[in-house]
C-alpha cells in the first residue's frame, strides 16, 4: 500500500493534478519572463516557453524515477519520502499562501521584466526551469512520494502517466496566460488569482500533513 490508495486510474490522475497544480499555477521566474514574452508574441511564446520547461522537468524526474527503482518498495524508502515530501509540502504551501499576498500586477511584472536579455523563449525555458531553486527542490523532496507512488501504480510507465497528468497544466495555463498578456488581460494581482494561489496553497498543505501521517498509519499494528 503506497502513501495514499490508489483505487483506480482517475484517483491517481485527480491527486497528481491537485499536488502538482500549485507548482504549474504558482507564480516564479519563468511565470513572469513568459508574461513579458506573451505581451509581445501572444500564445506562441508561452508554447515554447512550455516545451524548455518540459525538456529540464522531464529529465528531471526521469532521473528521480531510475533512482527509485529498484528501492521504491522498501519500507524505510516509503518512510522517508513520506516525511520529507510531507514536510517539503507543507513547506511549500505555507510560502506559497504568504507570497499570494505579495504578487504585483501584471503591469508591474512585464515592466520589472522589461530587461531580459534574451529573446529567445525556449531558451528561458529552459534557464528559468533548470536555475530556479523552487523547482528542483520541489521535484526532490515534495514530488518524491509522487514518483515513487507512479512506480508502484505502474513502474516506469506509471511515471509518464503522472508526468503527462501534469504537465498539461504548464502548457495550458502558460499559454493561456501569454496570449492574455498580449490581449492586454491582467490576471496577475487579482482577487480571484490570489485566491486561487490560496487554495492550492491549502491543498499542498493537505496532502503534506497526508503524507507525514500515512507511512505510520500503513505501518502500525
Amino acid at each position: 500500500m503506497g502513501f495514499f490508495v490508489c483505487v483506480d486510474l482517475f484517483t491517481f490522475i485527480a491527486t497528481v493534478v491537485v499536488v502538482t497544480a500549485s507548482g504549474a499555477l504558482a507564480p516564479g521566474p519563468l511565470f513572469f519572463t513568459n508574461i513579458t514574452h506573451g505581451a509581445k508574441s501572444g500564445a506562441k511564446s508561452g508554447l515554447i516557453f512550455s516545451v524548455g520547461h518540459t525538456i529540464v522537468e522531464f529529465s528531471l524526474v526521469m532521473v528521480l524515477a531510475f533512482g527509485l527503482l529498484t528501492v521504491a518498495h522498501e519500507p524505510m524508502i516509503k518512510l522517508i519520502a513520506g516525511v520529507t515530501g510531507g514536510v517539503a509540502l507543507l513547506v511549500f504551501g505555507v510560502l506559497q499562501i504568504r507570497g499570494s499576498f505579495t504578487l504585483k500586477s501584471g503591469a508591474e511584472q512585464r515592466e520589472s521584466k522589461s530587461g531580459t536579455a534574451s529573446r529567445n523563449p525556449l531558451l528561458l525555458g529552459l534557464l528559468f526551469t533548470g536555475l530556479n531553486p523552487y523547482f528542483i527542490l520541489w521535484w526532490l523532496f515534495a514530488g518524491l512520494p509522487l514518483i515513487q507512488e507512479a512506480l508502484a501504480f505502474a513502474s516506469l510507465g506509471g511515471v509518464v502517466l503522472m508526468y503527462v497528468a501534469h504537465i498539461w497544466m504548464d502548457y495550458a495555463w502558460l499559454t493561456a496566460t501569454a496570449h492574455l498578456a498580449k490581449k492586454g488581460i491582467n490576471l496577475i494581482g487579482t482577487k480571484g488569482y490570489r485566491i486561487l494561489i490560496i487554495v492550492f496553497g491549502v491543498a499542498l498543505i493537505f496532502f503534506g500533513l497526508y503524507f507525514l501521517a500515512s507511512p505510520f498509519v500503513v505501518t502500525s499494528p
